[in-house]
């Protein structure tokens, strides 16, 4: 139903002093400081994590050299989703409003709605980590202690024992990072990228990744976080996150947290011939989500 007159009365009166629009500023955008951008051709996308060779083995004087293999572990899958919208104004709402150009002001919003929806795709993934409900190809949870490995037994890439935001808790999962595995149970070299939080646990992070010394004690130990320089940027903030206590490290393992664009943002408008309206609508197919569960670390906070 198109907006009418009547959405807008104060607007065709005059005398007002001001007229205020929801989209007058934006934040930056978030996600893209997380995700990493690629193109897509087709309707679904999938990505097969392979599993390498062991350890070699040592072989006895006049024995068969041993034989080993690898194969593929298991595959995601990415969906790409239409998001659209699109609203309508009638010809006497456009031309009687006396403080603002509708149709502009009410184009800009229509972006704004488009780059909330990818804000709020992009945190999801986040929100539904530790949840069972949104498994990745693996069958666990993207935050999981029980990742199947392709050579038997499992990994993990969150706290055993959840924990909030804390020095200690940030070191014991940048620990967790350097212990991890490939899925041949061999040390994989992934390193820390980036800390990833909350607008609650935003001052604590500063505090932690800008001080020389240990944050909260009366010793003088260093920050060894800060002294080997294992974070080159401030923390990334998600304000959508729901969960005030999650934290999360993001490494630089390849085929990670992804946005795969299949068709670009589109815009279009017309006048309805028939009633004089003018409608406006954007469209997009994108999907975005995680592959390697390495690429991840964190913790849902105690």
């Amino acid at each position: 139903m198109p907006m009418q007159r009547a959405n807008f009365p104060k607007s065709l009166e005059a005398g007002l002093n001001a007229v205020w629009m929801s989209n007058e500023r934006n934040f930056p955008e978030e996600w893209p400081r997380i995700f990493e951008r690629k193109k897509s051709n087709k309707a679904v996308e999938e990505q097969v994590l392979r599993a390498g060779l062991g350890a070699g083995q040592i072989k006895a004087e006049g024995t068969t050299i041993a034989e080993d293999m690898g194969g593929e572990s298991w595959t995601q899958r990415y969906l790409n989703i239409t998001v659209a919208l699109m609203f309508s104004l009638t010809q006497e709402a456009l031309e009687d409003n006396l403080y603002m150009d509708l149709g502009r002001q009410y184009m800009i919003d229509l972006q704004r709605a488009m780059k909330e929806t990818k804000e709020i795709m992009a945190a999801n993934v986040f929100n539904n980590a530790f949840s069972t409900s949104y498994p990745i190809g693996d069958g666990a949870a993207l935050l999981s202690t029980s990742h199947p490995l392709w050579g038997g037994g499992t990994s993990s890439n969150k706290l055993a024992t959840p924990a909030d935001f804390s020095e200690s808790a940030l070191e014991d999962l940048l620990i967790q990072i350097r212990n991890c595995v490939d899925d041949r149970n061999l040390p994989t070299p992934i390193n820390p990228k980036q800390l990833v939080v909350g607008n609650s646990n935003y001052f604590q992070a500063i505090r932690i990744l800008r001080s020389m010394q240990r944050v909260g004690t009366t010793d003088n130990d260093i920050n060894a976080i800060k002294s080997v320089g294992i974070f080159g940027n401030d923390p990334v903030v998600l304000r959508r996150l729901t969960d005030t206590d999650a934290w999360f490290v993001q490494t630089d393992a390849s085929m990670g947290l992804q946005y795969f664009q299949r068709i670009a943002l589109q815009k279009g408008g017309q006048e309805d011939f028939e009633t004089g309206n003018w409608k406006q609508k954007s469209r997009e197919r994108w999907s975005i989500g995680c592959t390697n569960w390495r690429a991840l670390f964190g913790s849902e906070g105690a």
